[in-house]
């Protein structure tokens, strides 16, 4: 018995405090640790970011951050507040991040870049740095600026929790120095770039690139006269958001994104009717988020229509956001050959 609902058919009402809750690591890095990574013996620059990060732990709320009294009276403090990991993919930025949150003593914050940003757009500006101010540490996954306003308002924020004495940890792959570069016209906000570099510690970790292998192929979609059976039988007991993809898409307007991981609350699994490309790219933002979120709680996947490789336009798997869309399209196809095939994602 399979029960059935909608994500079409959902929108979560949630409060400043169930917002904040959620910032912590996903499922798939929810007992990690410093211990458990394993650094390559060819790649030493790997135990190098262990050492750092350890270090880097035992001063997140030690007492020695900002603060108005300090600012006024104390002596300045010429350390960095944060520490930046940069690395391709695969070389476990993202363990190592998950490992210094869980390392470090709260209130602390995990997320994405994309989730900070939508905070933001949620709370607004005044109120994210008035609650984040009051954290020992802000961990930053995925740190990429797409837009120079994300620019503006992410130098903002880092340099107000900074003065604040707010502990800063980020993952990317590109160096805070480039960040922008291919997107925009980066000189003009250099400025802006340059205050967020100068608030991290750049550590760069070694390690072969998975990008060159490219994406794993796409499974067949099923027929949708087969997605029933289907759905049956992989989820018998669980709970399914079966959703026609076209009105899916239209509801995701309709909630902010800093709500689709409580959007997705409570489902085992999701089956999409007729997936069809997205072709305007406010839309297909929005459904990376989504996707991010689904890959987060490890939602297996069922979908007729076309195959995750076409989800988004040539135009702009080649454009200014293509590595989010590369990211996005990598994660459904893994969910959906959990889905489908059974292979872990």
């Amino acid at each position: 018995m399979v029960q059935i609902e909608q994500l079409a058919a959902r929108t979560p009402a949630v409060s400043v405090d169930e917002l904040l809750k959620g910032f912590y690591p996903s499922p798939r890095f929810g007992e990690v640790s410093f211990s458990s990574y394993r650094p390559d013996p060819k790649q030493p620059s790997q135990a190098s970011a262990v050492r750092a990060l350890e270090g880097f732990a035992d001063g997140v709320g030690s007492g020695n951050g900002g603060g108005l009294f300090k600012k006024l009276f104390g002596k300045k403090d010429e350390s960095r507040a944060g520490i930046y990991l940069d690395g391709g993919f695969g070389v476990g930025k993202t363990h190592l991040l998950a490992s210094l949150w869980h390392a470090s003593p709260g209130p602390k914050a995990f997320g994405t870049f994309v989730e900070y940003t939508n905070l933001v757009g949620a709370l607004s500006f005044r109120k994210t740095v008035e609650a984040l101010s009051t954290y020992k540490l802000v961990c930053i996954d995925e740190f990429e600026l797409d837009d120079p306003g994300d620019t503006v308002l992410m130098s903002r924020l880092m340099r107000e929790l900074s003065d604040a004495g707010v502990k800063l940890a980020a993952t990317s792959n590109t160096l805070p120095g480039s960040l922008g570069e291919g997107r925009f016209a980066a000189v003009d906000f250099q400025r802006e770039i340059q205050v967020l570099a100068d608030q991290f510690d750049v550590i760069r970790i070694d390690g072969e690139d998975y990008r060159h292998r490219g994406l794993p192929a796409a499974p067949q979609p099923l027929k949708n006269s087969e997605l029933s059976a289907h759905m049956k039988a992989e989820f018998d007991g669980k709970t399914v958001a079966q959703d026609e993809f076209s009105t899916l898409i239209h509801h995701l307007a309709g909630v902010h994104p800093s709500r689709y991981r409580q959007l997705i609350d409570g489902i085992d699994g999701v089956v999409w009717r007729n997936v069809e490309t997205i072709k305007e790219q406010a839309v297909a933002l929005r459904f990376v988020v989504l996707a991010d979120r689904l890959y987060d709680k490890d939602v297996p996947i069922l979908a007729s229509g076309v195959p995750f490789d076409k989800l988004f336009t040539e135009e702009m798997m080649a454009g200014g956001y293509m590595k989010k869309y590369f990211r996005a399209v990598s994660r459904l196809t893994a969910l959906a050959r959990e889905g489908q095939n059974h292979e872990p994602s």
